[in-house]
């Protein structure tokens, strides 16, 4: 490698990891995405050009319509995206990521079939081509599955002992793998073997996986995908792909064990597809709850609103549906405009993936400094005057807290069942995502706000107007 190139990728190297710390707060993230995204492009040019070995100028002519026509589809795509769709394009992303590790992987392969297995160098190459295809194999069929989940055209499927049948195959694949590497074979027929076996173990992984559990997942299949970067870094001796897939590989890690706190659950249940055996709500767990629901009207809930001194709004993924969220900043201004304090409750796994709401809101221009983690915003509850759930249910459910038979008891949750007045806008009173009937929605101090988020809301906001 030259020092030039050299140079470029410790360039690219300090970019990603710039960009990655600036992405941790939402008023530098967009500066260090294009940081990390222009430390890339320089790799990718440093790599194509300043390459030791000659390259025919066919290849990068292929190169270069690669490049063309993936920017544009990028572009578009990033273009015409709704907010509500994000989960989805993020779960694409990491299958093609995955896709891309494991035919880099079976290209390999078949350059260094039949290298005898004493030379050491060898068969630690022969190794990492196999987890390459493994993992890369395994991220692919599972992100398509959980983009396909996402968009509503496949449904949650359980096959009897799913758990067991899982876990056998995962146990199989590494056992697989590793007599592949031990006999150093060169059938084409074993590896395109356990090429098929970890794409099907992808497609079983994820399939049982409810709704409620997709902010787990996407987070868990976004490391895997950075693994498997890390893995095709080390294939060609590349730094860059190395430094960038720990990076992503590490980050996506440091968010499930997150987002598993957040949904509480260990990790181990995670990888050993224990999903289904918390969230069994399909079978009714956590009973059926009495009471009597109190309606409201935009009118009521305005004066509500209009005499507080406090107002905490609980954003959910009905606001994204909606595509409230820009009503609901008219909403929070007019409130703030008369001497109101208003902010924003965000729970760790509200929306679809990690940090949705966030995203969603700052697409609005929401000010940063308005919008509270969990953690933050509980202790300031009871002395809340309202607060305004849109679209959120199993967040801000108190079954986490008070019934042990629920499928989500022992989550953490906002809880907004302290504050003085609670009003919750919701469509209808048909469950979340975990399938339970939401305590919140019968308890005296909660109003029921029916109607779709953004209706309701620009409702609200007339009725202020008119004060």
């Amino acid at each position: 490698m030259s020092i030039t190139l050299s140079i470029i990728y410790l360039i690219a190297t300090v970019t990603f990891v710039v960009g990655l710390k600036m992405l941790g707060h939402p008023e530098t993230a967009k500066k260090g995405n294009l940081i990390s995204a222009l430390g890339m492009g320089l790799a990718i040019v440093g790599t194509i050009f300043l390459a030791e070995k000659e390259v025919p100028l066919i290849i990068y002519i292929l190169i270069g319509l690669a490049l063309a026509v993936g920017g544009i589809i990028g572009w578009i795509i990033a273009i015409k995206v709704e907010m509500t769709k994000m989960p989805e394009l993020v779960s694409l992303f990491n299958g093609f990521g995955g896709a891309s590790a494991l035919l880099i992987g079976l290209v390999e392969f078949n350059k260094n079939i039949g290298v005898p297995i004493a030379d050491k160098a060898s068969a630690s190459i022969i190794t990492t081509i196999i987890a390459a295809i493994i993992i890369g194999s395994i991220t692919f069929t599972g992100s398509l599955v959980a983009w396909a989940k996402l968009n509503g055209s496949l449904k949650d499927i359980r096959f009897p002992k799913y758990n067991l049948i899982n876990n056998i195959l995962f146990i199989g694949l590494v056992a697989f793998g590793t007599y592949i590497v031990l006999m150093n074979t060169d059938s084409a027929i074993l590896m395109y073997s356990l090429l098929a076996a970890s794409l099907v173990y992808g497609f079983l992984f994820v399939v049982p996986i409810g709704g409620a559990d997709m902010p787990v997942v996407i987070s868990l299949l976004n490391s895997l995908t950075g693994i498997a970067a890390a893995i095709t870094g080390i294939l060609y001796d590349n730094m860059v792909m190395l430094v960038g897939g720990i990076l992503v590989g590490s980050a996506g890690l440091i968010l499930t064990f997150a987002m598993c706190k957040a949904m509480n659950r260990s990790l181990a249940s995670v990888i050993f597809g224990a999903f289904g055996a918390g969230s069994n709500a399909a079978e009714g767990s956590g009973g059926t709850i009495g009471g009597t629901v109190k309606k409201t009207t935009a009118s009521d809930s305005a004066v509500l609103l209009n005499y507080s001194s406090k107002v905490v709004i609980v954003p959910g993924y009905g606001l994204a549906v909606a595509q409230a969220q820009h009503v609901i900043h008219e909403l929070e201004e007019l409130l703030t405009s008369r001497g109101v304090d208003v902010k924003y409750a965000i729970h760790p796994v509200a929306g679809r993936m990690p940090g949705h709401m966030n995203v969603l809101l700052a697409e609005s221009n929401v000010d940063y400094g308005k919008l509270i983690e969990m953690d933050d915003i509980n202790p300031q509850f009871p002395n809340t005057d309202v607060v305004l759930v849109v679209g959120a249910n199993d967040v801000v459910n108190p079954a986490a807290h008070n019934d042990p038979s629920s499928p989500i008891y022992g989550m953490p949750i906002l809880d907004v069942e302290n504050a003085k007045h609670i009003i919750v806008n919701k469509r209808s009173m048909k469950p979340g995502y975990a399938g339970i009937e939401n305590e919140l929605f019968y308890n005296q101090k909660t109003n029921m706000l029916f109607g779709d988020a953004k209706q309701a809301l620009t409702d609200l906001v007339a009725e202020l107007k008119n004060m």
